[in-house]
């Protein structure tokens, strides 16, 4: 089983909290809207399992839900 990540840009309030949990993951834009850092214009990805521990924080601290997650068969 798998884990995708999605993020929802219109959500975020660029609290930063995100990138602190996983910073190889998550990065902002100019104006401190999340994006993913090694796929700058993607809107979902599916994250590894060396990935998953960090990812899942950074899920769990977004005060606005800008990350989503889903499980994938």
């Amino acid at each position: 089983m798998s884990l995708l990540c999605k993020l929802v840009p219109e959500r975020c309030i660029a609290c930063g909290l995100c990138q602190i949990e996983a910073p190889d993951i998550f990065d902002y834009d100019e104006e401190g809207i999340v994006l993913f850092a090694q796929e700058p214009e993607a809107h979902q990805q599916f994250v590894t399992k060396a990935e998953t521990e960090y990812v899942k924080k950074a899920y769990q601290k977004c005060p606005v839900r800008a990350i989503l997650l889903e499980e994938q068969k």
